[in-house]
């Protein structure tokens, strides 16, 4: 059985429009500068619920994420906030 796995409880995702663009890690690792493998990371270093938690993505299909290509100044925003050196955006 196939079941939709929210990864913060309680999450809705939007619906997928038409019109939109959705951009997976390795996607949104190229427009910031940084691996696929960098983007995962994030996301299990800094889960829902830790003090600096990366950005939810908007889609998950067959727990594979995609985030609206459109958050990714959010995402960006969010990294140079991150704790230690691993905020340098040159």
């Amino acid at each position: 059985m196939n079941r939709r796995r929210d990864t913060k409880q309680g999450a809705a995702k939007k619906a997928a429009a038409p019109g939109r663009h959705f951009i997976g890690a390795a996607t949104l690792g190229e427009r910031l500068g940084v691996s696929r493998s960098a983007v995962s990371k994030w996301r299990k270093r800094y889960p829902a619920d830790s003090l600096h938690p990366f950005p939810e993505p908007d889609v998950e299909i067959d727990d594979v994420p995609g985030w609206d290509a459109e958050r990714v100044p959010e995402i960006r925003q969010w990294r140079a906030g991150m704790p230690g050196s691993g905020n340098s955006l040159e």
